[in-house]
């Protein structure tokens, strides 16, 4: 079997069981889901969930998409001629109903290119998850780095680090004076089979990760979901929220390369919550628990903290 064929298995069998583990731990809300297709070529699955006990607002979606390259990406890719291309790929952003529960966003993809005679000439995996909190609870931040950091050790004892690097570096909104989107985990793309690593290697590297979704994150929500809340403490995460929107909209890859290539825009802004807040010079009262989160938007040593 060819690699994109296990890679587009292998997101359609992690769909199915992260959908499924999700809706276990809310026990309300289950997912929707939206089969659509795309004009030029492919299609996708998109599933919601809102309105449970647990999540607000989430979506766990898969596409396998292909066709012609748009120009914007045949200029972003440094490409002199026309290319074909095809796109597989699971995403998902999960919005917490508690403010104690954190947000999560994943995703992993593998992109081919063709020239005009289908003939393959490049391709290239990619992927990470991060981790959102509105309150901060540090034992969090190391379970879900640590998770990661053992879903990486196995491909590489380097490997977390240098990921969770581009991760710090990545989820960034840089018009807010380099503000961190939340506590990061690992993130990496244009990863290429070379000397030292086959695609194989890549692949199973992608799906060591994709399974520790669920060991990184349920254990997380499962501490926190009953814990009691105010309207201060919604008012907060929907301020947090605001900061979501703005990297989502300004500086995220995923949703600039969806709306260049007419990606399906109700799949892309699924990431959105349903509320957010923004307030004019705001900032949290001193020694407050929403101060400590703010301090600690920036890169730290959550295995070891």
């Amino acid at each position: 079997m060819q690699i994109k064929d296990q890679f587009i298995s292998f997101i359609h069998r992690l769909q199915d069981e992260i959908c499924a583990g999700l809706e276990a731990i809310d026990g309300k809300a289950t997912f929707r889901e939206d089969k659509w297709e795309r004009a030029e070529g492919g299609g996708g699955k998109t599933r919601v969930i809102s309105n449970g006990h647990v999540f607000e607002k989430g979506g766990v979606n898969t596409s396998v998409v292909h066709g012609p390259l748009a120009p914007a990406m045949i200029k972003h890719f440094g490409i002199e001629e026309d290319c074909n291309f095809l796109a597989a790929g699971i995403s998902l952003v999960i919005h917490p109903v508690n403010p104690f529960v954190p947000t999560v966003h994943a995703n992993w993809r593998y992109f081919e290119l063709y020239d005009k005679q289908g003939t393959f000439i490049d391709s290239w995996f990619g992927g990470g998850a991060d981790l959102t909190p509105y309150y901060l609870f540090k034992e969090d931040g190391k379970h879900f780095h640590t998770t990661f950091k053992q879903a990486c050790d196995p491909f590489g004892a380097e490997l977390y680090d240098k990921y969770k690097k581009v991760c710090d570096e990545y989820f960034i909104n840089k018009h807010r004076g380099d503000e961190a989107r939340g506590i990061g985990g690992i993130f990496y793309d244009y990863l290429r089979p070379d000397a030292t690593r086959t695609a194989d290697d890549l692949l199973q590297f992608s799906i060591s990760n994709g399974e520790s979704f669920l060991k990184a994150y349920l254990p997380i929500v499962e501490k926190r979901k009953d814990l009691p809340y105010t309207q201060q403490h919604i008012d907060w995460q929907e301020y947090r929220r605001g900061r979501y929107v703005e990297f989502n909209l300004i500086h995220d890859r995923g949703t600039l390369f969806g709306l260049k290539t007419n990606g399906r825009i109700e799949s892309i802004l699924m990431s959105l919550p349903p509320r957010a807040r923004w307030e004019y010079d705001y900032h949290p009262a001193p020694g407050s628990p929403e101060e400590e989160l703010a301090a600690h938007l920036k890169p730290q040593d959550w295995i070891n903290m």
